[in-house]
């Protein structure tokens, strides 16, 4: 199992709701393909953006780059199909996620 942090920036001017963790989580979930691994997802809100854990299942013990690649993936694509997180974060930025 691969841990991998990453975040999403607020769009400038944005704020929290109430459910925002929840809607995002959701948002993961609803985009997430087989091939991406996702196992769990947490989404923490602050300030200026969110920060997420997602945990991918492992391809293989030599595969951490595999496993950034696949959030960043699920991530970006999430943002693309949810009008939500379009709407509120800018597009995810490759350096924006790390292998934990």
């Amino acid at each position: 199992m691969e841990i991998i942090h990453a975040s999403l920036r607020r769009r400038p001017g944005g704020t929290a709701g109430a459910n925002e963790a929840a809607e995002v989580v959701d948002a993961l979930w609803a985009h997430a393909e087989p091939g991406d691994g996702l196992q769990h997802a947490y989404a923490e809100p602050a300030d200026d953006r969110i920060d997420l854990l997602l945990y991918l299942l492992g391809r293989d013990p030599s595969d951490r780059p595999d496993a950034g690649r696949r959030a960043y993936s699920l991530i970006a694509r999430s943002h693309r199909s949810s009008p939500a997180l379009h709407r509120g974060y800018l597009p995810p930025q490759a350096k924006d996620h790390t292998t934990g």
